[in-house]
């Protein structure tokens, strides 16, 4: 049995994830779609940055026989005088690890790459060479400068991507080397766990910091924890769920007032013991009166790449190809809805940006879930088409945010469990309403079916469903919106 780096990070992140790993892997969550097009998208990404290298073998594997090959193979390709290797396999003991790219630049010595579809270096980054570059030293291999390739944020498209402008480099040569001593004595923490026939301690106390809410949502999966059980007070880190374990409170009730929680935690706490909303009436009747009529209730969904897919565009770019908007012309009038769909591969933000110029006048409120996302797609709309720049800028002065009840505390539930998202309170005050039943259910999915459907062409989605769905999801924000802002109206 041997450690891989992945392996390795997910024993850093929490030992018992290792081991079930290696000893009982159905009970970890599986990879959704989702998930894999994030992957899908770093291998993508990985293709332009490997353009950076001249004359590189590529090996890689396709399935377990070729990944056991791998070895043999990078010895192969280094023997025949190879100065590049991408997807290279080396094996030290019980240790192994695939390294994205190493470069040649002395006998037996390397210069490290690891590729990375993020933004910048980041500190896991370290902690992952670090394990390889352990791996290649008792492999009997020097290491000589060790780096992280990743996506320029500050890339714009203009033609076919150009790969030395597209890639930034970063050296983490230091963090790495400081990584050293602590990397050789988790690789050996790491095999004993692996290796022991006992589970190890599942408490989410154990969990690496930016690991925690990961390891705690499988934690419940495992556990099956009761809904007021402390596992769900908001806002959570391993230091707070120590404290409560300690103090052997384990439901939300228990918690005594004087125990130290945040302001969200408290509210949380105090409606859970109390079994009550608790509702500060004055601050939101403010912001209702702030609303001047027609309200535009709206709702973008956006698409996003690593690549940018259009001229003019960059890594990342939430660009709007799809909104719903429901309007409310008086307190008393009918509800009315408008929508647009871009149904084909090209830059929708002109046809979004016109069509929305038809169906919201120059006056009255806009309301958004959470406003920053909707105002930075008015902007990046306002950029992409400048004739109706002014427009869409004045809707961001005209915004306003029908989340701002739950995000400041104003209007808590037990049942919200600290979360201020409409997929948490629309169920609480609008249980007739509910995404359950549709195509799509959340953003994520929205954002890549579209993509795939429309932008790749992918022949195992129909399009028509597809659109189906999207407009059927996008309305339902909107009208979850609508019927908030109802009970809002009536408190």
């Amino acid at each position: 049995m041997l450690l891989s780096k992945s392996d390795y990070m997910l024993y850093l992140a929490h030992p018992a994830w290792l081991w079930l790993k290696k000893h009982d892997k159905d009970k970890l969550p599986h990879i959704d779609d989702n998930t894999q097009a994030t992957f899908d998208a770093g291998n993508l990404f990985e293709g332009y940055a490997e353009k950076l290298f001249d004359d590189g073998v590529r090996l890689g594997f396709s399935d377990y026989t070729s990944y056991l090959a791998l070895p043999e193979q990078t010895m192969e390709a280094l023997l025949g005088g190879a100065k590049t290797i991408y997807q290279a396999r080396f094996i030290a003991g019980q240790l192994t690890c695939i390294c994205d790219v190493v470069h040649v630049v002395g006998d037996k010595t390397f210069d490290l790459y690891e590729i990375k579809s993020s933004t910048k270096a980041k500190p896991e980054h370290a902690t992952d060479l670090a394990f390889q570059a352990h791996v290649l030293r008792e492999s009997g291999f020097t290491v000589r400068n060790i780096n992280v390739v990743h996506v320029n944020n500050e890339y714009i498209r203009h033609g076919n991507i150009n790969p030395e402008e597209f890639c930034t480099i970063t050296d983490v040569t230091s963090e790495v080397n400081a990584l050293s001593e602590a990397t050789k004595l988790h690789a050996q923490e790491a095999l004993e766990v692996m290796q022991s026939s006992d589970m190890p301690d599942l408490s989410p106390v154990l969990a690496a910091g930016s690991s925690f809410g990961d390891w705690l949502s499988i934690y419940k999966s495992l556990t099956n924890p009761p809904n007021d059980s402390i596992y769900y007070l908001c806002g959570l880190n391993a230091a707070k769920v120590k404290a409560l374990e300690e103090a052997g409170i384990e439901k939300i009730a228990d918690i005594p007032d004087d125990f130290k929680l945040s302001p969200k935690q408290h509210k949380q706490a105090t409606a859970t013991k109390l079994n009550q909303q608790l509702i500060t009436h004055e601050p939101i009747q403010g912001l209702l009166k702030s609303f001047e009529y027609p309200l535009y209730f709206l709702d973008y969904e956006t698409l996003a790449g690593i690549v940018p897919p259009f001229e003019g565009m960059r890594p990342y770019q939430q660009v709007p190809f799809q909104y719903s908007l429901h309007i409310l012309d008086s307190p008393d009038s009918e509800l009315r809805h408008e929508e647009y769909l871009h149904r084909e591969g090209t830059n929708p933000c002109k046809d979004v940006a016109e069509a929305l110029r038809s169906h919201i006048g120059d006056k009255g409120t806009v309301l958004a879930w959470n406003m920053g996302f909707e105002k930075s797609c008015n902007k990046t709309l306002a950029e992409e088409v400048p004739e109706l720049k002014d427009f869409l800028l004045n809707l961001n002065d005209r915004m306003n945010d029908l989340m701002l009840p739950f995000s400041k505390l104003w209007y808590v539930d037990k049942d919200f469990y600290g979360s201020a998202s409409i997929k948490k309170v629309l169920p609480v005050l609008v249980p007739t309403l509910s995404y359950a039943e549709l195509g799509i259910h959340e953003g994520a999915s929205a954002q890549r079916l579209w993509m795939q459907g429309v932008i790749d062409g992918k022949d195992s989605i129909d399009k028509e469903v597809l659109f189906a769905d999207l407009l059927e999801y996008c309305k339902l924000d909107t009208l979850a919106m609508v019927e908030i802002f109802n009970v809002l109206r009536k408190l």
